[in-house]
């Protein structure tokens, strides 16, 4: 029946796609993002239904849509870089058979990625792009939000839809996307015009950030609550009234301890002694391997190359017996962990040349959208007060996904790559528009003149 379900939706969005060729966008992202092939039985996982959406969605912009107003701007080139980077460590790869695997979906990630500003044309689809990702995520966010309130989950417990532990179903990577997309929500329930914000879409609105904050709760991640408290600070520099919004945070979270899980409390209590806990002790150990590795092979080992890695490292328990409480360290000998960070994960795979690369388009990213808030701020146009909250909006969730990313592998995530693209469509869309601006009173002044 859920094959049947997906089949039936994909097929509808294919067929209106060719009367509206975005909507062909919009299908992939969602495909990218869901995956309903790994959530389907025995059909589509047999279907390369992402590919397909893309080739149409490539296609289409090809044949039938307006190119006029297309722009390519240096972030895009960088992309590129990174990619042709990519497949050159992909070909030289330490690990061909699994570097080859993980290139089947990065390079078309990454090539979406480049591909989304040029049809980002409008505000109308700007706006439609981050709906149909907040929409795309919510169905994995709202199940797990359900599942934690009714039963407070638990570290590898809360069951996702899948049992694979993997892209945005894997607990510490949907924790950071969940809080990453909270501005994103809240611009749409204030500015939004595909569903104008009236009290249903307001109150939805606060429901999803409800669910997006019990996702680390659910998942236990450690990563989550950290993106938790970086967004309250964010959201509390923004508040005109800082006094009042910093006594209700802190009057909140008070009040919410009682009703979290035995469970999460001693799992986040960890992250003040990381000697302790095996899952960060093993991070550390990772991340030196990493350093020494790059030392020796500075333009990386290729996607998967964490395979290579062993190493031995010192983990403190405390034992409780009858003669009290004692410290007892024990040597762990560990081989073929996974990066456990986006930085390291850039740096291990791609060398030093990728790991600049893609921090400079981040960095890039940060400051464009930093300069579109400030300049937009001070417009009073009507049909201009929704692009500095939107850009706040974005720049918020792109802080949080790097601070997410410190602690989790998540530099190549599809859904990141669109984040990327949409500020950099916003960018290219109000150049235009400035653009536009100053030719309009030009001409106008020409005409004046030759009618005296």
């Amino acid at each position: 029946m859920r094959d049947l379900f997906f089949i039936a939706f994909l097929s509808v969005f294919f067929l209106l796609g060719l009367k509206r060729p975005f909507l062909l966008i919009a299908v992939y992202a969602y495909i990218d993002i869901v995956s309903p092939q790994r959530l389907s039985y025995f059909l589509l996982n047999s279907i390369p239904i992402s590919l397909i959406a893309f080739v149409l969605a490539v296609g289409a912009w090809v044949a039938v849509d307006d190119k006029k107003d297309c722009r390519f701007s240096f972030r895009q080139l960088l992309l590129l870089a990174l990619l042709a980077w990519c497949g050159y460590t992909t070909a030289t790869a330490d690990f061909p058979i699994e570097a080859a695997h993980k290139w089947g979906w990065v390079w078309k990630a990454m090539i979406f990625a480049v591909f989304l500003p040029v049809v980002l044309r409008t505000r109308l689809r700007i706006e439609a792009l981050a709906l149909f990702m907040v929409l795309s995520v919510s169905t994995i966010i709202i199940n797990g939000g359900m599942k934690t309130a009714l039963s407070g989950g638990g570290y590898g417990v809360l069951n996702l839809m899948i049992t694979d532990n993997a892209g945005l179903y894997e607990g510490s990577i949907i924790s950071c996307v969940a809080i990453s997309l909270i501005p994103l929500i809240l611009w749409l329930t204030q500015h939004g015009t595909i569903f104008p914000p009236d009290w249903r879409v307001r109150w939805f609105g606060y429901a999803l950030c409800g669910a997006c904050l019990l996702m680390p709760i659910g998942t236990e991640a450690r990563t989550g609550l950290l993106c938790i408290v970086m967004l309250a600070g964010m959201m509390w520099l923004r508040s005109q009234r800082k006094f009042a919004y910093g006594g209700l945070m802190a009057v909140a979270a008070l009040c919410a301890i009682p009703f979290l899980p035995a469970s999460f409390t001693q799992r986040m209590q960890t992250i003040e002694n990381h000697n302790s806990d095996e899952s960060a002790s093993t991070r550390l150990a990772v991340w030196s391997w990493t350093i020494d590795y790059v030392k020796a092979h500075p333009g990386g080992g290729g996607f998967d190359n964490y395979l290579a890695n062993s190493f031995t490292y010192p983990m403190q328990t405390v034992v409780s017996d009858g003669a009290g409480k004692r410290v007892e360290r024990q040597m762990i000998t560990d081989r073929g962990r996974a990066y456990h960070s986006s930085y390291f994960e850039m740096l291990g795979e791609q060398g030093y040349v990728g790991l600049c690369l893609w921090l400079l388009l981040h960095g890039i990213t940060f400051f464009r959208t930093e300069s579109i808030r400030r300049t937009y701020a001070k417009r009073t146009e009507t049909d201009l007060l929704w692009v500095s909250p939107l850009a706040v909006a974005l720049q918020q969730g792109h802080m949080i996904y790097m601070l997410g990313s410190l602690f989790v592998g998540i530099a190549y995530q599809p859904f990141i790559f669109m984040m990327l693209a949409l500020q950099i469509g916003l960018d290219t869309y109000l150049s235009r528009k400035r653009k536009a601006e100053t030719i309009v009173p030009m001409f106008s002044a020409q005409q004046v003149t030759s009618a005296v």
